[in-house]
């Protein structure tokens, strides 16, 4: 997991409101996972969900397990819907996230990316792997590759 976040907690950030939260990629098992998960979570309201295959479908048409904890539909992904969003997931293969991330941060949005966009951080070393040039080399030094709570203090 890659994050590109401070510290968000509910009631030092957001004064007690739910944290918004977009998923990119919300069909495939991560999405879905996050999905579940976030279904149950008491401070977290998922209130975007993308995917390109499915956009216009409702979440709960496509994964009928989750009938009665989403209202949503998938939408083709947005920067200005997600940026509004508190915080943003990418469960998507690589080279999606590295071209939305960098627009979202600026925007303010807090990421975190399950891809694989970030987990090295040599540009060079990424583009040997993955044959192709990284799109936001920029901020391979920023991301923090591993589980926020071990490795909140790297960054």
């Amino acid at each position: 997991m890659i994050e590109f976040m401070r510290p968000l907690t509910v009631k030092q950030d957001l004064d007690g409101d739910m944290v918004m939260v977009g998923i990119v990629g919300g069909t495939g098992y991560t999405g879905v996972e996050l999905l579940r998960l976030l279904a149950l979570h008491p401070e977290a309201e998922v209130v975007v969900i993308t995917s390109r295959a499915e956009s216009g479908r409702r979440v709960d048409d496509l994964f009928p397990n989750l009938r009665g904890h989403y209202e949503l539909a998938f939408t083709e992904p947005d920067v200005q819907q997600l940026a509004a969003c508190d915080l943003v997931f990418f469960a998507t293969p690589h080279n999606v996230a590295m071209n939305l991330v960098p627009q979202l941060l600026a925007a303010g949005a807090r990421v975190v990316d399950l891809s694989a966009d970030y987990r090295i951080r040599d540009a060079a070393l990424w583009s040997h792997w993955y044959g192709e040039p990284h799109a936001s080399p920029e901020l391979l030094a920023e991301a923090v590759y591993g589980l926020p709570e071990i490795n909140r203090g790297t960054r």
